[in-house]
């Protein structure tokens, strides 16, 4: 009975077996629980938000500008992710992001200026908590055989999705019910969301392990602080000057890209260019946006690690469905009917969120050491994300200045789209050829 529950653990991913699972969870939960509290709201309850904190919808937007001061600092963020290890970058990561949401419900009269500020501490520490969280799932996942970690980020992205569906549900079913306390509600459901990060602490002390870091020798021992800093430092400059983790980075900024067009290529472009109702238009949006992506993020690590075996491959691919799906709307004439509209933009999201789920687990890929993939992370993180600040204005000028012939301002947009998908999965396959000539590199000198 033992050896066969031991052939059934064998078979799983390292991730899913026992003594491991508990911590990937953990990881997990923890790239989501920190953002159920605020960002989380920002789609589905963004109007109740903003009225229960005092604050008009234009304000909202400015405190998510300011969250954005994340990019410029992902890169130093590299350095403390080589000094210090995952589990305690984010107890500290959700211990000050608890402490400030609850300044920000229950602090009568807080000042926007005060809400100003405690959005740049969050921007600062999204730079230094976001990489623990994808390079806790690559730790969590390592093992000989390498086989799991595209299904891991994969997973990754669903948790975060199914969760934050999950916990949205929950608040406009009470919204539902109690209309005229809508104030009441959200603060209430942000205060408890908030206080979830205390069984998160205590589920990272409990489940996961101290990961290896810059500075530590291989016996386990400290060096001296200045040495740490310094080994951390170094770690970070190598990173930076290899190509490989460049080519990662830009492969996965196409992936987001393609991502922010897809918002407002959904819900929106039903509404201006058909004319569907709210409703209709709604509904598709949240289902385009919302449970595909949930299906995608499984899809996808699985084709990762037991099709492709690559999960820079897998991005490749997903690239090409997005360029599929985004030409043939982009054939798509004028007089079409909605349908078929919207069934290619289904195969559009898909290829999204198939690339989405494994966005960054191709800097998993490059196998670096352990003591520097904290930093490899953060830089492939700003590489990723840094469309955000261009990708959002562009695309949205584009729609607001052709209300009158929406048509051809979305033949603008999915016509970079696809240009966008092209150069993306480009990018990809070159990464997975320069992979194969390390890799065989490394076995003629072994």
């Amino acid at each position: 009975m033992t050896s066969s529950i031991s052939k059934k653990q064998s078979k799983l991913p390292v991730f899913l077996r026992k003594g491991r699972v508990s911590g990937y969870l953990t990881v997990a939960m923890a790239g989501q629980l920190v953002y159920s509290s605020f960002e989380a709201f920002k789609g589905s309850l963004m109007v109740p938000l903003t009225n229960a904190l005092g604050i008009g919808i234009d304000q909202f937007g400015i405190l998510m500008g300011w969250l954005g001061i994340a990019m410029f600092l992902y890169v130093p963020g590299g350095w403390a992710n080589n000094r210090f290890t995952i589990r305690s970058i984010l107890i500290a990561w959700g211990i000050w992001r608890m402490l400030t949401a609850l300044a920000l419900y229950l602090v009568p009269d807080l000042s926007f200026n005060m809400m100003i500020a405690i959005a740049i501490s969050w921007g600062v520490w999204d730079a230094i908590g976001w990489p623990a969280v994808v390079n806790g799932v690559a730790f969590m996942s390592q093992d000989s055989d390498k086989e799991g970690r595209g299904l891991a980020m994969g997973l990754l992205e669903s948790i975060r999705r199914g969760a934050e569906f999950v916990m949205n549900l929950g608040i406009v079913g009470l919204l539902a019910v109690m209309p005229d306390n809508a104030d009441t509600v959200m603060t209430v459901m942000g205060v408890l969301y908030s206080l979830l990060v205390i069984p998160l602490i205590f589920c990272l002390l409990r489940f996961v392990p101290k990961n290896a870091v810059a500075g530590q020798e291989k016996n386990g021992a400290e060096e001296p602080e200045e040495n740490a800093n310094i080994a951390a430092l170094k770690g970070l400059f190598k990173v930076l000057v290899l190509p490989r983790v460049w080519l990662a980075g830009l492969a996965g900024l196409c992936v987001y890209w393609c991502y922010v067009n897809l918002v407002y290529s959904s819900a929106p472009y039903l509404s201006l260019v058909f004319n569907a109702s709210d409703a209709v238009s709604g509904a598709f949006g949240i289902f385009n946006t919302g449970l595909v992506g949930i299906l995608a993020g499984l899809i996808s690590g699985l084709l990762a690690d037991y099709l492709f075996k690559s999960s820079t491959r897998m991005l490749g691919v997903a690239l090409i469905v997005v360029a599929l799906g985004t030409g043939l709307v982009y054939l798509l004439p004028a007089s079409t009917n909605m349908w078929p509209a919207m069934l290619l933009l289904i195969v559009m999201a898909f290829g999204v969120f198939m690339g989405k789920a494994v966005i960054l687990a191709p800097i998993a890929e490059l196998h670096l050491p352990e003591q520097i993939n904290g930093s490899a992370m953060a830089v492939g993180s700003f590489l990723v994300y840094a469309s955000i600040f261009w990708a959002n204005p562009m695309t949205s000028s584009i729609v607001e200045a052709n209300r009158e012939h929406a048509h051809e301002g979305y033949q603008q947009i999915f016509l970079m789209t696809l240009v966008i998908a092209l150069v993306g999965a480009a990018c990809a396959f070159a990464l997975d050829r320069a992979n194969a000539r390390v890799l065989s590199r490394q076995k003629v000198q072994s």
